[in-house]
């Protein structure tokens, strides 16, 4: 069956979903947002969660390296994304929630489970409070607790190892979302605290002049003939954005040899440090003679 074939069997499926930067409480926030719409299903972390259970999948969670956790999360393994794609078709879910750091990353995900892009794209600045996101941040940078939305036992049966508490979310009538309940809604949702290994052991680091270096190591190692004028080093929660400024001879296929480039310096770097690269910008300043 092909690709066009499956979008066809999944063409009644209205895919939603939820964005925000890596630990501003989008999980913690994703069963209610869930009632607002009546969507059962949930893709988060690379899990599919169906009415409170994990119905498939593999939790990005379990990973010992935030790297590995990241390519859980967008279904970077095909056997992955195949199970679930598999699921979802088997289900014929109505709507989907889908629960990403970026719009970019959610339309990555609906297309490697095969869904339709989504329709209605939330922000997570919407559905929380200031105080809600600035808590969740902290939560998550000075602890290291991540939050799933399903109830404890779901998290001590299938990842026992990283399970940390539970905790009984209540329904606030003043709050952002409380104008999308239905009647008869639910008030009361259970969520489960863990701690990741990668979240224990911390991130790996690297100073920006090394990275500056193995940069410019790569760029030359890619082509000699490539100057680089600039590099800036970039970080954040989630990993290091390389912005690089350079001139390129001419009657290079700009376009191809740049992803190609970028494609090289992200899978050089990762391979031989294990940090994350989160993005490789590149600056065309001059064609050179």
């Amino acid at each position: 069956m092909g690709f066009s074939d499956f979008l066809n069997k999944f063409k009644n499926i209205q895919v939603y979903a939820l964005v925000g930067e890596s630990g501003t409480g989008k999980s913690f926030k994703a069963k209610l947002l869930a009632q607002k719409y009546g969507i059962n299903a949930i893709i988060d972390d690379g899990l599919l969660i169906v009415d409170d259970k994990i119905l498939g999948g593999k939790s990005a969670k379990s990973e010992k390296t935030y790297m590995g956790a990241v390519r859980v999360a967008v279904f970077d393994d095909k056997e992955h994304r195949d199970e679930i794609a598999l699921k979802i078709r088997q289900n014929k879910f109505k709507k989907i929630l889908l629960i990403g750091t970026s719009e970019k990353m959610a339309i990555k995900i609906s297309t490697r489970l095969q869904l339709p892009p989504p329709t209605n794209i939330i922000k997570i600045e919407d559905i929380a409070t200031r105080e809600e996101i600035d808590k969740a941040i902290r939560s998550r940078q000075i602890e290291g607790k991540h939050v799933i939305p399903v109830p404890s036992i779901e998290i001590k049966r299938n990842y026992p190892q990283i399970f940390y508490d539970s905790m009984k979310v209540f329904f606030s009538k003043g709050g952002p979302l409380s104008r999308v309940f239905r009647k008869g809604g639910k008030e009361v949702f259970e969520k489960s605290v863990v701690r990741p290994e990668f979240s224990k052991k911390g991130r790996v680091s690297i100073s920006e002049a090394a990275l500056t270096q193995m940069t410019m190591h790569c760029v030359g190692e890619f082509d000699q003939n490539i100057r680089v004028r600039k590099i800036t080093i970039k970080t954040n929660a989630r990993g290091y954005k390389i912005i690089i400024t350079v001139d390129v001879p001419f009657g290079k296929q700009l376009t191809g040899e740049v992803y190609k480039l970028q494609q090289y310096i992200i899978d050089n770097i990762e391979k031989f440090t294990g940090i994350l690269i989160e993005e490789v910008s590149i600056i065309i300043d001059k064609i050179t003679r």
